[in-house]
C-alpha cells in the first residue's frame, strides 16, 4: 500500500479548475517531484492534500484512510504524520513569536510532553537542522532566509511525520543557500525515513533528488514516471518544452529551445503507459 494515494483530485475556484482530476501515489521514504510552471496547480494540490484548502472532489488516502472524510479531531491527529514546509520563509513564521515558541507550538497543540521535555526536544530539533540553540530566544527577523527555512523545517519535522510536503522550499532563497537547505532535507530524509512530495519548478533540482516525477500543465498531470527516464525520454510536448528551457552550465552549448504550441495539446487525453512505469497524456 502506498503511503499517500491521491485519486481523481479536483479543486475548482469558480469556473476555473486549478486541479483537474489528478491521481498519483507517494511511497514510504520516497521523494516524489511535482513540477510545472507557475499557475499549473502544484501548490493547490499540496494544500488540498493537507486540507489547508478543501478539495472540490476526489480522494486523498493516507495509509489507506481517506483524509477528506476526517472530522476535525481526526484531521488534527493525521497532521502529526503529514506536514508542510512553505515556500516563503519570510511570511511562514509568526514574527511575534520567538524561535523556541515557533518550534514548540506543535507539541502544545497536540498536548505532547511536559514543559521540560518539550524544551529539550526543541533544542534537539534546532541542532538537527544545523542551528545554534543559543539563538532560540531570537525572533524570525533576526535570521537570514536560509536560517528561517531551517526553522520552518524544524517545525515541520517536530512531530516525526511520515510525509512532508515541500512546497518550493528553496525558491525564495539565494542560490548559494539553496544547496545547503536541499542537503539538509536529504540528510533528514535519511535519518528520519521521511517521504517528500517535492513541489518545484527547478527541474535540475528535481532531476537530482526525486525518484519519480509528475509534470503538471493547466491543472492536469500530463506525464509521470521514473525521473531519469522522464528526463531522458520526454513524451509530452509540454514536458519537452519545459526540459528544453533548463539552463546549461556550458556557455558554448546552445540547446534547441522548444516553443510550446498550446493549440496542439489535448487536455482531455488520458494518461497512458508509454513504457513500464512511464505515463504520458499523448
Amino acid at each position: 500500500m502506498a503511503l499517500l494515494d491521491v485519486r481523481h483530485l479536483v479543486k475548482q475556484f469558480g469556473a476555473m479548475r486549478a486541479v483537474n482530476d489528478i491521481s498519483f501515489t507517494v511511497e514510504e521514504g520516497e521523494t516524489f517531484g511535482l513540477v510545472g510552471e507557475s499557475g499549473s496547480g502544484k501548490t493547490t494540490t499540496g494544500r488540498c492534500i493537507l486540507r489547508l484548502i478543501e478539495p472540490t472532489s476526489g480522494e486523498v488516502l493516507f495509509r489507506g484512510q481517506n483524509v477528506l472524510g476526517f472530522s476535525g479531531s481526526e484531521l488534527r491527529q493525521a497532521r502529526r504524520n503529514m506536514q508542510i514546509v512553505f515556500q516563503d520563509p519570510y511570511s511562514s513564521l509568526n514574527p511575534r513569536m520567538r524561535v523556541r515558541q515557533i518550534i514548540e507550538e506543535p507539541f502544545i497543540i497536540h498536548r505532547i510532553g511536559t514543559r521540560q521535555e518539550r524544551r529539550e526536544r526543541v533544542v534537539e530539533l534546532v541542532r538537527l537542522v544545523g542551528l545554534d540553540p543559543a539563538s532560540l530566544e531570537r525572533y524570525p527577523h533576526e535570521f537570514s532566509g536560509g536560517q528561517r527555512q531551517r526553522i520552518g523545517v524544524a517545525r515541520a519535522i517536530a512531530l516525526n511525520p511520515s510525509l512532508v510536503i515541500a512546497d518550493e522550499p528553496v525558491s525564495a532563497l539565494d542560490v548559494s543557500i539553496q544547496a545547503q537547505v536541499v542537503n539538509l532535507l536529504m540528510e533528514l530524509q535519511e535519518k528520519l525515513k521521511l517521504a517528500y512530495l517535492f513541489i518545484a519548478h527547478d527541474l535540475r533540482l528535481v532531476e537530482h533528488i526525486c525518484q519519480r516525477t509528475a509534470v503538471m500543465y493547466l491543472g492536469k498531470i500530463v506525464e509521470m514516471g521514473d525521473t531519469r527516464r522522464l528526463f531522458s525520454n520526454p513524451q509530452h510536448d509540454y514536458t519537452k518544452a519545459l526540459l528544453s528551457a533548463i539552463p546549461e552550465p556550458d556557455p558554448d552549448y546552445k540547446p534547441a529551445r522548444i516553443t510550446l504550441d498550446p493549440a496542439r495539446i489535448d487536455l482531455n487525453a488520458p494518461l497512458r503507459e508509454i513504457e513500464p512505469g512511464h505515463l504520458a497524456a499523448v
